[in-house]
């Protein structure tokens, strides 16, 4: 098998090769991501990589950079041991949210994901709402989701069985797996559902036992966790970057910082997707720009008055909408600021150079 091919390397973007670039350069996929330094691979062993200058410089955002999983033109040195990186491919799928805190603009989690995987355990950390937001950041990206259910051992059969219902009500034909870290022959039920060649990404909060479930599936522990908080049940970040791994059944995980906090951002379509019925439901309100919120004959507030919609479903869709809307245009606006501003730099030195 080609080495490429065994870290997921398909014919889609052997479609998606420049010519011209691959008469000097071959592609590498990106492994992990550390500030500008890179560690890749073209199927053997892992080299250090760093950017170009001039990819560097015309890099407007965290979009236009490498992140784990990108697939990328590069030069090898030193006997492939040192890889100068010039290009990115294009990608088949972006994971992305807002950053984190009062800055408005995207942070890139992985790219080139098959499946996303939404792991929440059974415990304090179920949370319907929360999952929602996942589901919206994994259908913005086109991106197949699957739901883990951690930590079955602490919940009985029924109890499970509850939950699954839950979320097959709100989100139909979604796969779910329940099973627990400390249980054998659930791991190979997790197994089961990993296809060799395929990027699965793990996504869930601090302590729902991602570290522990690399970890088993692995084999090795050879990725440090942390107890969880007795008081609340909160977990402490383990993995701090994001980092391709492969699994000795070829499929290829990338494990990302628990995240506490999820933010939206130009998210329309997979706020439309993730509230399908809400969708289905506007198309029999009065006005073709309502807002589900105010107005007279809205077909969507009549579903949560009579009991058809969950009234924090509803919420949830208002204010991640609310929330997509503001934080899209808070970024337009930024960038049009910047555009400003490197325009008036780029003319100043210009005059500055002629005097």
């Amino acid at each position: 098998m080609n080495n490429l091919e065994s870290l997921g390397y398909s014919r889609w973007f052997r479609e998606q090769e420049d010519p011209d670039k691959m008469q000097t350069m071959q592609i590498v996929r990106v492994l992990s991501v550390n500030k500008n330094s890179y560690v890749v691979s073209a199927g053997g062993e892992e080299i250090y990589a760093e950017l170009t200058g001039k990819f560097l410089f015309n890099s407007e955002s965290s979009l236009d950079l490498p992140a784990a999983g990108d697939w990328v033109y590069a030069q090898l040195f030193d006997d492939d041991t040192f890889a100068v990186i010039h290009d990115i491919l294009p990608r088949k799928t972006i994971l992305k949210r807002k950053t984190a805190g009062r800055k408005i603009d995207y942070q890139v989690i992985a790219a080139n994901i098959d499946t996303a995987i939404i792991m929440q355990s059974l415990d304090v950390n179920y949370n319907l709402r929360r999952l929602e937001r996942y589901m919206v950041m994994v259908n913005e990206s086109a991106i197949t989701p699957l739901i883990f259910l951690s930590k079955s051992d602490l919940q009985n059969q029924a109890e499970i069985e509850k939950k699954m219902e839950e979320i097959n009500t709100l989100m139909p034909g979604i796969k779910i797996v329940s099973f627990s870290n400390n249980i054998a022959e659930d791991i190979e039920k997790v197994k089961s559902y990993l296809e060799p060649h395929a990027t699965y990404c793990l996504l869930g909060s601090s302590g729902v036992g991602k570290t522990t479930l690399l970890n088993n599936l692995l084999h090795h522990h050879i990725y440090k966790t942390q107890p969880i908080r007795e008081k609340d049940g909160r977990g402490r970040h383990t993995t701090t970057r994001r980092e391709l791994i492969l699994l000795d059944n070829g499929a290829i995980f990338i494990d990302t910082p628990g995240m506490r906090e999820i933010g939206i951002i130009s998210a329309e379509a997979g706020l439309d997707s993730t509230f399908s019925e809400i969708m289905e439901l506007q198309e029999n309100c009065r006005y073709i720009d309502c807002t589900h919120t105010v107005e007279q004959g809205c077909a969507v507030i009549n579903a949560v008055d009579k009991g058809e919609l969950s009234k924090d479903r509803y919420d949830n869709y208002i204010k991640m909408h609310k929330e997509s809307v503001y934080n899209e245009m808070s970024y337009y606006e930024k960038r049009q600021k910047d555009k400003k501003f490197g325009k008036f730099m780029h003319n100043y030195n210009k005059n500055k150079n002629k005097l």
